[in-house]
């Protein structure tokens, strides 16, 4: 599946307007860049680091914790629906270095 990143939490890894390719279903290991189901608004995708699993789900965080927006398990705890494994930033295909 394709995902286009909105917002500033995963900053510098990844920003506002990146494509990627996700891997639905695909094993998640801590420190992957996973995407999941927004916990009370599973129609909504949200774009995190998987940081720790425990019995209750996925902990997940943004890279930029000062993001203004930004949710992540800090505000809604650990995460069970995890809809797939980012496996590729395909665009924009170059991105020049700051």
């Amino acid at each position: 599946m394709r995902v286009r990143v909105e917002g500033d939490s995963m900053r510098p890894a990844l920003l506002p307007g990146d494509w990627l390719l996700v891997r639905r279903g695909a094993r998640v290991r801590a420190g992957d860049i996973v995407v999941a189901r927004l916990p009370g608004a599973p129609d909504r995708l949200i774009v995190k680091r998987a940081r720790w699993h425990g019995d209750d789900g996925w902990w997940l965080e943004s890279d930029n914790q000062r993001a203004a927006g930004r949710r992540d398990s800090w505000d809604f705890g650990p995460v069970g629906d995890i809809v797939g494994r980012v496996v590729l930033r395909y665009w924009p295909p170059r991105r020049r270095a700051r």
